[in-house]
């Protein structure tokens, strides 16, 4: 339970927007401080309840960070990120919220509230660690000492003056693990990530070209990226979830990029209903892929059904998914012109 006064942590939001960390991200500086401020988003607002739902897939064994790790040295396999691998977590945690609203109202009578799920201007982890939940870790997520950092938040902002928890105290200490392993060194203080380096922005929140310095270190990784979660030491305790919500889809268990690669856009469609990787798009998505292939291209992999899949695709794609298909087909010296 923590207080709607997030005044102190403005300050930090400011120099955060004013270094251009959001990136192309326009919705955070659209609503500037309105995210340490709970009582404007819903006015009357005296507490926010916070809560993290688990979703590493209860399948998960105890070597899931070494498997996960091992994913990254294949370079024919896509790797998406492990959040996504099920179905979107946002009404499934949102159902949950409203429940626990409406049980609460039976017990103590009705009560003004809003819940949330990464679906409006707040500060999440803010919140998070003044409730209780854990600290901040270095890598800017939330961290518990009995659950790690795989777990999405919650809250519900209700107008009755419930009593308060706890702040969490950090425990990272002197590991750096997390921005030492960052593949594009996004992390670039403690608890400070400039979002236009971040590989999960760049497969996810960025519709624009990937920038050509970031194009190798993404490396296989088509959605998302995990490396700072898979090396933190925490995440030996991360709790696994009994929802079959957040079981892996076979299609993304262990996909190989050239298998993703031929999905034409109906087929994205369909596979991804209900999953969070439907709302970048298909053409997003085959961008990413087209970055991974050039890389796989680059480390090695057999070059002819590598190549014939992206040139088979080349005349009739976009401005933006062509400009990244001749990038992936000139990373191997000698791979000839670029289109027929």
């Amino acid at each position: 339970m923590a207080e709607v006064d997030l005044g102190d942590a403005e300050d930090g939001l400011r120099a955060w927007l004013e270094a251009g960390f959001h990136g192309s991200m326009d919705y955070m500086a659209a609503h500037g401080m309105k995210r340490a401020r709970p009582a404007e988003l819903h006015p009357g607002a005296l507490r926010v309840i916070t809560a993290r739902m688990d979703y590493l897939p209860e399948s998960r064994g105890d070597d899931w960070q070494a498997n996960e790790t091992a994913r990254l040295a294949r370079p024919g396999q896509a790797v998406v990120s492990m959040y996504a691998r099920g179905r979107d977590y946002h009404k499934v945690l949102r159902n949950r919220l409203q429940k626990l609203a409406d049980r609460l109202a039976e017990d103590i009578g009705p009560l003004g509230h809003r819940c949330f799920t990464d679906s409006a201007p707040v500060l999440e982890v803010e919140l998070a660690t003044r409730s209780g939940l854990g600290w901040r870790g270095k890598h800017t997520l939330a961290l518990a000492r009995d659950a790690g950092s795989m777990f999405f938040l919650g809250e519900i902002f209700v107008d009755i003056p419930l009593p308060l928890t706890a702040a969490a105290e950090p425990h990272c200490g002197r590991c750096t693990a997390c921005m030492d392993v960052c593949p594009t060194q996004a992390i670039v203080a403690p608890e400070r990530l400039d979002a236009r380096r971040c590989i999960s922005y760049l497969t996810i929140e960025s519709d624009e070209p990937i920038p050509l310095e970031f194009r190798r270190a993404i490396g296989n990784r088509i959605y998302g990226c995990d490396d700072c979660q898979v090396v933190c030491p925490w995440n030996k305790f991360a709790r696994r979830s009994p929802l079959p919500d957040f079981a892996e889809r076979e299609d993304l268990a262990d996909p190989s990029l050239l298998s993703l690669w031929a999905w034409s856009e109906e087929e994205f469609l369909r596979r991804t209903e209900g999953s969070p990787i439907r709302r970048i798009g298909h053409g997003r998505w085959q961008r990413n892929i087209a970055v991974a292939l050039g890389n796989a291209l680059h480390a090695g992999e057999p070059r002819e059904p590598i190549e014939a899949a992206l040139r088979a695709r080349l005349a009739h794609a976009s401005p933006l998914l062509a400009e990244h298909i001749e990038w992936a087909l000139s990373s191997v010296p000698g791979a000839g012109a670029l289109s027929e």
